[in-house]
């Protein structure tokens, strides 16, 4: 068998592709480090450069051996971000004729990158495949678009692109869209501070069961990333201490949720404490043909068995996952009980409960080791993340399906289907 793909289209759901013979290898990520924490001082180049290594040497692979990689980024963070993709390339061991390029589709960016690298393969343009997403979203800048074409005294023009990055210009921002979801699928309060509770407390137990020290790579205080006849790479994280483990997490109590005020609308529910973290990271994988896994004697996570990505209305983006989710099982001829496993962001907790409702998904096998409202969601890496933590868990539960999915800011969704090897 030879790694192919099947492009499909349906004009009323979306459009995708489905593979055979494409693998994920292994992977790794960063911590996520919390919002002005100890990886706010890197930049999303250097966070990607670490995971992409620690990815390629968990794979066990040469990196001599890529032919492509493929980078998410959405906040450009640094003033060399112009050349991120080629830069995580190079300083992660590319070689000098492989190429690099970036990808962006806002929150699915991740498993954009990964549906791209296994179109890559299957057409036969690559046979091994980095794939990174990264964003430092404490760095995302302050900016002046007008300043060049001078502005009158006293009166510069500034935005601030973190804050921007959470507004749809053409609808509401996104926490509206989750509030707009509540109302549309009569969630109250209450639940959806329990789901955000459940969030948290499944991320604790995953933790204390060590099953995240599988996909976390630690950062050293301070570091030197050099490769070959490149300028050295300095960074220093912020803490001035190894970061070893997500700062996001936090211990809370349905009561403390309580309390907290609606942040989008008067009506709510959404708060802090039911909103996904802000947070800093990066997460790659190492995507591969199956001719290269058997020559190389590989033991792969699993199968890339196809992507798909929807169209919803702006102003409830976060169902987005619901219609690429049905769109894919319908082309793969599945259907939701065949699937073992959900990682489904967290973007906020009425968007992820509204989906679960639209598609009548057994929570238990939802998130089960929680989610970005307890992890974070650094925009660009977070479907490297999904992907990753779905196939570990389905090898850890012995478990044969997954699938990972996401709502995207203006009103898309996307989803990937995995198979555990």
């Amino acid at each position: 068998m030879s790694a192919s793909v099947k492009g499909f289209r349906d004009s009323q759901s979306g459009s995708g592709a489905l593979f055979e013979d494409v693998y994920l290898i292994d992977g790794k990520r960063t911590p996520f480090g919390k919002y002005t924490g100890s990886l706010s001082s890197m930049s999303p180049t250097d966070l990607g450069i670490l995971a992409g290594r620690a990815a390629i040497e968990a794979a066990g692979v040469p990196a001599a051996e890529i032919d492509q990689t493929i980078v998410a980024n959405i906040g450009q963070a640094s003033a060399d971000c112009f050349f991120l993709p080629r830069h995580i390339a190079l300083y992660s061991g590319a070689p000098l004729q492989s190429t690099a390029l970036l990808t962006q589709r806002i929150c699915g960016s991740g498993m954009e990158l990964l549906g791209q690298a296994a179109e890559q393969i299957a057409l036969g343009k690559a046979q091994l495949v980095l794939g990174c997403g990264t964003d430092t979203m404490s760095r995302f800048p302050l900016a002046s678009y007008s300043a060049r074409q001078g502005f009158p005294l006293g009166r510069p023009e500034f935005v601030d692109l973190l804050w921007e990055a959470l507004n749809d210009t053409a609808a509401v921002p996104m926490g509206c869209t989750a509030d707009n979801l509540a109302r549309e699928y009569n969630l109250s309060r209450e639940e959806v501070d329990a789901f955000a509770m459940r969030s948290q407390e499944r991320y604790a137990t995953a933790q204390q069961n060590g099953f995240f020290e599988g996909e976390i790579a630690p950062i050293a205080p301070k570091g030197v990333l050099e490769m070959g006849d490149y300028k050295p790479r300095k960074y220093r994280l912020n803490s001035r201490e190894e970061c070893g483990a997500d700062e996001h997490p936090r211990r809370t109590t349905l009561e403390q949720l309580a309390r907290l005020p609606f942040v989008f609308s008067k009506e709510g529910p959404t708060t802090a404490g039911s909103a996904s973290g802000i947070v800093d990271g990066a997460a790659a994988m190492m995507v591969a043909s199956g001719d290269y896994v058997r020559a190389h004697g590989l033991k792969p996570l699993g199968k890339i068995r196809g992507f798909a990505a929807s169209g919803v209305r702006p102003d409830i983006m976060g169902i987005g996952p619901a219609p690429s989710i049905r769109l894919l099982l319908k082309q793969l001829g599945m259907q939701l009980g065949d699937i073992d496993r959900f990682e489904i962001n967290e973007a906020f907790a009425a968007q992820c409960l509204a989906v679960a409702r639209e598609l009548q998904l057994d929570e238990d096998k939802l998130n089960i080791n929680g989610g970005a409202i307890a992890i974070g969601h650094p925009l660009g890496a977070t479907g490297v993340r999904l992907t990753l933590t779905c196939l570990k868990t389905l090898q850890r539960d012995g478990k044969q399906f997954g699938i990972a999915s996401a709502c995207i800011g203006g009103g898309q969704g996307i989803a990937l289907a995995v198979e555990a090897c």
